[in-house]
């Protein structure tokens, strides 16, 4: 049975907050171990010290996204390459009652180039939702300046044809893809 999260790092943070809080024993009955880390619903827990050449020994309980699946299937994400296919795809989304994620991205841009696959997979968690990309450098101006996107990558939620969101992906990744979801919860 796969473990079904939201994200695997908010797994992770509300797993090793709770372990710090419980002190999870050494030998927990419900862990078990696999290459030397214990598995809580794998998740890999471990005490600190012994290794790293820290004295003073104790460190705390981690916690690390050792053994997580997702079992969300990639969507490709559609191509908007003008105003009319952003008119037709704000018309949709309406229609559908959806919101709508376009990724405002460039082919230079690292870190674009970086999140799309990333929001490719979170399109597969979220059927009902359209992903959209526009490559600035490809499109004309008008259509960048309706965006009113100043940075790289940009990722924008629509709802009933109006800009409701965006997160300028500046940040990690994860926590690019955190904000994402949040952004879709809250406009579903």
């Amino acid at each position: 049975m796969p473990l079904l999260a939201p994200s695997p790092c908010v797994l992770c943070r509300d797993i090793y907050a709770g372990a710090r809080e419980a002190s999870v024993p050494s030998s927990a009955a419900a862990c078990s171990t696999v290459g030397g880390a214990r598995s809580v619903l794998g998740v890999g827990v471990w005490r600190g010290g012994g290794r790293g050449g820290r004295r003073g020994g104790g460190g705390g309980v981690r916690a690390a996204a050792a053994y997580l699946w997702d079992a969300s299937v990639p969507v490709e994400m559609d191509e908007i390459d003008s105003m009319d296919k952003l008119d037709a795809a704000l018309a949709s989304s309406s229609e559908s009652n959806h919101p709508l994620i376009i990724d405002w991205m460039a082919s230079w841009c690292r870190k674009c180039i970086y999140l799309k696959p990333k929001l490719e997979k979170i399109a597969g968690e979220y059927p009902g939702v359209r992903f959209y990309f526009v490559d600035v450098n490809k499109v004309p101006q008008a259509l960048v300046k309706r965006g009113n996107i100043s940075k790289m990558p940009t990722i924008q939620l629509w709802k009933d044809g109006e800009w409701k969101e965006e997160v300028i992906g500046g940040d990690k990744a994860w926590l690019v893809m955190d904000h994402v979801r949040e952004m879709i919860q809250k406009y579903k």
